[in-house]
């Protein structure tokens, strides 16, 4: 009889109020949902009450298959021993504290070397009482395997049992058929161990109905009790008979081209684009929840997590004192908290920002609660306070991330960009280089490349310093006996989501409900993940030999136009219609693209084909130095034409655009 045809069939509670069989139904369901977790002393007493069970079946069925009789006080020694024994092996094995609901086959594997170490013991205990006193204590040997067998057998299933009776229960109460109907884009250990979470939670307002493939063999079979689907194939019935309302995936694990086409597939059919977590999450359920959320664009440019030397680097920082400058920024930051898995001795934040350095803290006294780090508020311009830190603390690793950035700002402060860009550079690699340091690395940037304004040119300036320091003999000091820093210069384009970035204005502008500027029609861009440039710039400072200028491969530019449209059409809304674009022009100092190096300029390949070596031009360090005291001292003095005109004399191919210097 079907559920529908029996709701009119009347039973009696213990109060003696008629209900239904379908509301009697309905309560069973939520009271078995609301079971709380058992103590884990219930969970032990109730396996080694199940192993006395199962020792006491085959104890007696091994007598009475060769006809003995069997003594209370032999039986009660035995079966002390078994308990003895399991129970200590549960103990080590930690059996019983797994969750019964959420029993997995690590469980699993766990009762079962408790349970076969256990019998091993007593075989020997049986053989060495043989030994000693010309009598087994057990009956045979063969009581030991189907002991051994019999008590797996029911733990096991009594585990199953309660995982498949809570797994159905869920499955069939009335909450679990609501929800939006959402699918799972591929079938990987994250995307697997996610769809889980989603199932048993009942807090998510999403109902799994399947996994979604691209490969056609996978299809035609059930995962997690629901049906794996192809893209193509099952695609229009899945709309119309499921009507699917979201889609999830794990932006890390797709390469840029298929998150394209997924976010196109999205838009086509109104279908809400969700992110997972990430699988450490997964180990905290209540976290992982409320990390499920609308995917963000930099989940769609970012592509697959680039492979790095983690072994090789460990070794280079663990246990070394590493300074890093401009701690508190975006890349600073990052690089902090990918260096504090590498268990360094003591990591030195250095930066001027009060704030954003004391909010770093915080986030690494609670992420990191045994890494020894010291923040410091410095100004990198400021030689004696540097000088201070590096005679006080010896940092033998150095990465240097302060620097000014925002290129329209620095167009009407050329000094300001120098002192901080070329001269707080040139104190932080002399000063590592004249306390043996063995590393330095500074970030740079593309606008260094044929500059276009004051900003990217105070780069390449900063930029061939750092090169000639280890081309022309350690700022002249030609002593083998010295140890020599490894001076590397690192440059790639634009990171997502960085401060005063692109991707951050555009959502103000979109939460606004518009107008989104974008500067010109035309405009690209090459952007690259904060993490993903911070594993490159540790990758290429354990890599360099010194003097290298690194170029990263940032794939293929992006049409600040497009990602506009893009973010735009992700926020529910369509472009030029409900939230217009408007195109502001080309703003000083700014060029339509980006390049990582310029025309005489060529790369080398290295083992890591995300990373290349640029090889450009060498200077002379003396002409260099000379150069570069003349620009400090004229951006001292404030004098902007003075300090511009010297500065495209060091870097002739920086010629001003859309700029009134």
């Amino acid at each position: 009889m079907e559920r529908k045809n029996i709701t009119h069939i009347n039973i009696m509670n213990i109060s003696g109020k008629s209900i239904t069989v379908e509301k009697a139904y309905n309560h069973f369901i939520k009271l078995c949902k609301e079971v709380p977790y058992l103590p884990q002393w219930f969970v032990l007493v109730c396996d080694l009450f199940t192993v006395l069970t199962t020792f006491t079946l085959t104890y007696f069925i091994c007598y009475s298959l060769i006809n003995q009789s069997v003594t209370i006080k032999t039986f009660a020694i035995s079966a002390f021993i078994n308990l003895l024994f399991t129970g200590s092996f549960f103990l080590l094995f930690k059996t019983y504290k797994g969750i019964i609901r959420y029993s997995t086959f690590k469980d699993a594997l766990r009762l079962f070397i408790s349970l076969f170490f256990a019998n091993l013991l007593l075989f020997l205990v049986n053989e060495t009482f043989l030994y000693v006193q010309h009598r087994p204590l057990f009956l045979a040997s063969i009581i030991f395997i189907i002991n051994f067998t019999l008590a797996f057998v029911v733990l096991f299933c009594s585990r199953m049992f309660v995982k498949v009776f809570y797994d159905y229960t869920r499955s069939n109460s009335p909450s679990s058929q609501k929800g939006i109907p959402m699918l799972m884009y591929g079938i990987s250990t994250t995307t697997v161990e996610i769809a889980k979470i989603i199932i048993r939670s009942p807090n998510l307002p999403y109902k799994l109905i399947g996994f979604l493939v691209s490969d056609l063999h996978a299809t035609d079979k059930t995962l997690l009790n629901v049906p794996v689907y192809h893209e193509k194939r099952d695609i229009e019935n899945l709309l119309k008979e499921e009507r699917i309302e979201a889609l999830m995936i794990s932006p890390t694990e797709l390469e840029r081209s298929v998150k394209r086409q997924i976010e196109n597939f999205c838009l086509q059919y109104n279908i809400e684009l969700l992110s997972t977590p990430s699988l450490p999450d997964t180990k905290d359920q209540n976290k992982s929840l409320k990390k499920v959320q609308k995917i963000r664009i930099e989940e769609l440019l970012g592509r697959v997590p680039i492979e790095i030397d983690v072994s090789s680097i460990k070794k280079s920082l663990e246990g070394q004192c590493v300074l890093v400058t401009g701690a508190a920024g975006s890349i600073g930051s990052e690089l902090v908290r990918q260096i504090s898995k590498f268990n360094p001795e003591l990591l030195l934040l250095c930066d001027i920002a009060e704030t954003p350095t004391h909010l770093l803290q915080l986030e690494l006294t609670e992420k990191y609660p045994h890494l020894k780090f010291c923040p410091i508020i410095c100004d990198v311009r400021n030689l004696s306070r540097m000088e201070y830190i590096f005679k006080r603390y010896n940092p033998m690793f150095v990465y240097h991330a302060a620097a000014y950035k925002h290129v329209p700002l620095m167009e009407e402060h050329p000094c300001e960009s120098v002192l901080t860009n070329v001269l707080g550079t040139k104190n932080v690699a002399d000063l590592a280089n004249r306390y043996q340091a063995e590393v330095f690395v500074m970030i740079s940037t593309d606008k260094a490349v044929n500059p276009s304004n004051v900003m990217g040119a105070s780069k390449r300036i900063a930029e061939m310093y750092v090169q000639t320091l280890t081309q022309n003999g350690q700022s002249g000091n030609k002593s083998d006996a010295q140890k020599h820093t490894r001076f590397i210069t690192t440059r790639f384009g634009n990171v997502l989501g960085s401060n005063g970035s692109v991707i951050p204005r555009f959502q103000e502008q979109i939460e606004k409900g518009g107008p989104v500027t974008v500067t010109h029609k035309e405009i690209i861009r090459y952007f690259m993940t904060i993490p993903e440039a911070c594993r490159l710039v540790l990758e290429a400072g354990n890599m360099g030999k010194g003097s290298e200028i690194f170029v990263f491969d940032m794939g293929d530019p992006v049409p600040i136009v497009d990602l506009a449209e893009r973010m735009i059409r992700l926020s529910g809304y369509r472009p030029y219609i409900d939230i217009d674009i408007e195109f502001t022009g080309l703003r000083p100092g700014e060029k339509l693209y980006e390049e990582l190096l310029n025309d005489k300029e060529q790369i080398i390949p290295t083992h890591n084909r995300k990373i290349m070596i640029g090889k450009v031009r060498e200077q002379d360090f003396s002409k260099v130095l000379k150069q570069i005291s003349s620009l400090i001292i004229a951006a001292e003095s404030f004098k902007n034409l003075e300090t511009i005109n010297i500065m495209k004399e060091i870097v002739p191919e920086f010629i001003s655009k859309n700029s009134s210097l």
